[in-house]
């Protein structure tokens, strides 16, 4: 068949991988040129220990706590939008013990199947990108956030994902080369990660040399629809007919499903982040500094940061206060760590798609069946990217999918 893939993010990518491997006539758009964007500064992280969705009790009281803090981790502009304030009153509804039980173990199942996928791709694919398991530290250096990741660490455990609660000295010594400064963490030794721009630039020119064609720069602008199906992409370059359509737009997935007639609610969360090159004594495990939520990642001798979860619409303004934020934390958690505020135009940003429940949609649209949606996966995208990409292409080959993806549900705000 030929398929059509909208977003060339890394879900959109990977989509089109598995989509080839099948068989299929891949065509891949998008508005960008692909040479930034999430899939690009992200953390790198793949981590099967999250479990726990973003909509879980506690996070609106820690967003509204939050959003008086210009260096906080989490904010939401105030702003009349109609569909924001659908979005807040949906996750509020979702933020609570229930739902967070029947997700842990869907997220579960993707995430493993995710690594699993990875581990395949090291094997199978002609470039490296430098994927290693070394596991996950969750730093704290509160009692309250100690309190609260044990209760985490007991809830992975319980769901069959090892987690170590360690003490500070135990911290230290599995990082042998850089000072820690914390009262303990959380180690889950299962997560991996790798460096982004290797996968994303292997990914393109290993897609192309197997005949993917990559429409970039390139609006999608509307569909031609036909007795419930979607038989054209309609761009500023023309139509382009079509059997089967995997929506993977990121933060865009919204407003590109409304000339689907789909509401799909989606909010794009801003994440800041900046990369220290040739860094001597490095970090060895990629860690999470609890109280700052910032992401720490090794990447050959380079060291990423990241954080903060902006809930500001399509909007690139780069707010410093936020990376301020990030740069203040380091040396609380690393003393011997120098680092200076970063220049602008060094400081990446994207943004990832929020849904409100916490949960990725993934599924096919029942009233367009030929329409496959893979987006909404937060921060987790780059995590769960392979086995989204793996499930997309059962569903287009009308396969049994590898895992009963009815939590995920594209169309399940407007049942």
């Amino acid at each position: 068949m030929k398929v059509a893939v909208i977003g060339g993010g890394i879900i959109g990518l990977c989509s089109a991988y598995y989509l080839k491997k099948a068989g299929h006539d891949v065509l891949v758009f998008d508005q960008s040129s692909l040479e930034d964007g999430c899939s690009i500064g992200n953390a790198g992280m793949v981590v099967p220990s999250h479990i726990i969705p973003l909509a879980a009790p506690g996070m609106v009281a820690k967003g509204i706590r939050w959003m008086f803090d210009s260096q906080s981790p989490f904010y939401v502009r105030p702003r009349f939008d109609f569909d924001l304030l659908r979005w807040g009153l949906e996750f509020y509804r979702h933020a609570n013990p229930r739902h967070v039980a029947r997700s842990i173990p869907a997220l579960k199942e993707l995430s493993l199947l995710s690594k699993a996928c990875y581990q395949q791709l090291v094997r199978e694919v002609p470039f490296d990108f430098a994927y290693h398991e070394r596991g996950l530290l969750m730093l704290y250096q509160t009692q309250r956030a100690a309190h609260e990741e044990a209760e985490t660490a007991d809830i992975a455990n319980r769901h069959g994902v090892k987690a170590e609660v360690l003490s500070a000295r135990e911290v230290q010594a599995l990082e042998p080369n850089v000072r820690i400064n914390v009262r303990g963490g959380v180690f889950y030794p299962g997560d991996a990660h790798l460096t982004p721009s290797l996968l994303m630039r292997g990914l393109r020119e290993h897609l192309q040399q197997l005949g993917v064609r990559l429409m970039t720069s390139t609006e999608v602008r509307g569909f031609v629809l036909h007795h419930d199906h979607a038989r054209s992409v309609c761009t500023a370059a023309g139509d382009h007919p079509v059997d089967s359509i995997v929506l993977a737009a990121g933060s865009w997935s919204g407003a590109v499903a409304r000339q689907l007639h789909l509401r799909l609610p989606m909010q794009a969360g801003k994440g800041y982040g900046f990369t220290l090159p040739d860094v001597k004594e490095n970090v060895r495990i990629p860690s999470i500094l609890l109280e700052a939520r910032v992401a720490v990642t090794p990447m050959g001798s380079s060291l990423r940061f990241g954080g903060t979860l902006e809930i500001t619409g399509i909007d690139h303004t780069i707010h410093l206060n936020r990376v301020r934020g990030i740069v203040q934390a380091i040396p609380r958690y690393y003393p011997e760590m120098s680092v200076s505020m970063p220049k602008k135009e060094d400081i990446w940003h994207g943004l990832r798609p929020c849904s409100p429940d916490g949960l990725p949609y993934l599924g096919r649209l029942e009233r367009v069946p030929n329409v496959i949606v893979a987006t909404g996966h937060a921060m987790m995208g780059l995590s769960l990217a392979p086995g989204t990409g793996k499930l997309v292409a059962e569903l287009v080959e009308n396969e049994k999918p590898s895992m009963n993806l009815s939590m995920f549900a594209a169309d399940r705000f407007t049942r």
